[in-house]
């Protein structure tokens, strides 16, 4: 029996998902594992010293599984929880095939890896039930948009199904991930935020939501005692002026001046705004590092070497 090895610091690595499909690409299988490579090379060399988790996207696969339903009418239609339980599946399954051949290349052979379906508890009291904010799935036209069974929202594209997207309050399976990692286990979790669910007495029921990724994975960090936590995205790392002649990458942030940037409008909501809010939120709970950077430099991250690191 593996014994726990608390010798070897945690650090949760949470992938955008761009670390499986890129801008541009289609998001066949066979691109979304050759994406995998470059970060599960660095996160298997990473294994030698550091008690890893891994956290992970889904927006695009669950928008496929969502335009697989529009397109079929002769199979009932799922929920929005079991597609996201579906992807959880798919990616982990990549993700786990991926790194363990990454392990055998480094002559690592007997690393124990899991996947876990994971649920994520949310309030459902939470303000954002009362105002469904998160554009998901295809694009439909405006009269299909009318005549469809749920809400949606005219955005930048056309018209998309729109849903809710509460905070999560806490992940399910933190204790199991917490004795794996002990073992030294490779753990797969919380894939696309995580199945939401809400309590029903001493049961849980999923709802028709969205978890931010990025959130869920501060949460877990902090529930499971993480000392690193790495959110890989397609950016360098955080920037001021974004997109302008004098934008400017942040090698370190501090507490009040990534509240303060926020506030100015530096960091949307739709893209780099989370990411720095679940940095702040980890860091706020347990003073540990969080640093904000591309799926290229993972390693350097973690060295110091590269991204936007968040401090008290």
């Amino acid at each position: 029996m593996m014994s726990e090895n608390p010798k070897k610091e945690i650090l949760l690595v949470a992938l955008g998902g761009n670390a499986l499909i890129r801008k541009g690409q289609e998001g066949t299988v066979e691109q979304q594992i050759e994406n995998l490579k470059l970060p599960l090379q660095q996160i298997a060399t990473l294994t030698k010293n550091y008690r890893i988790i891994i956290t992970h996207g889904n927006g695009p696969q669950v928008g496929n599984l969502l335009l697989q339903q529009e397109c079929c009418q002769t199979v009932p239609k799922l929920p929005l929880e079991i597609l996201v339980a579906q992807t959880q599946g798919q990616i982990g399954y990549m993700l786990e095939s991926g790194l363990d051949a990454e392990l055998m290349e480094l002559g690592i052979n007997a690393k124990p890896l899991v996947s876990l379906i994971s649920y994520v508890v949310v309030d459902e009291k939470d303000p954002a039930f009362r105002k469904p904010s998160k554009p998901i799935g295809p694009i439909f036209s405006e009269a299909d948009a009318k005549a469809a069974p749920y809400p949606t929202i005219k955005t930048a594209k056309g018209y998309r199904r729109v849903v809710v997207s509460p905070k999560p309050v806490t992940v399910i399976e933190k204790r199991e991930i917490r004795k794996l990692i002990g073992m030294d286990f490779v753990v797969i979790c919380c894939g696309g935020g995580g199945i939401p669910v809400i309590r029903e007495g001493r049961a849980f029921s999923g709802v028709d939501a969205v978890i931010d990724k990025d959130l869920v994975s501060a949460k877990l960090a902090e529930e499971i005692g993480a000392d690193i936590f790495i959110i890989a995205t397609d950016e360098d790392g955080a920037a001021i002026n974004y997109g302008k002649a004098d934008q400017k990458i942040l090698r370190s942030l501090t507490l009040e001046e990534a509240a303060r940037y926020m506030l100015k409008g530096h960091f949307p909501p739709g893209s780099m705004g989370p990411k720095i809010e679940a940095a702040m939120q980890f860091i706020t709970n347990s003073g540990k590092r969080a640093v904000i950077t591309s799926i290229e430099k993972i390693e350097e991250a973690v060295k110091r070497e590269a991204g936007t690191e968040v401090v008290k």
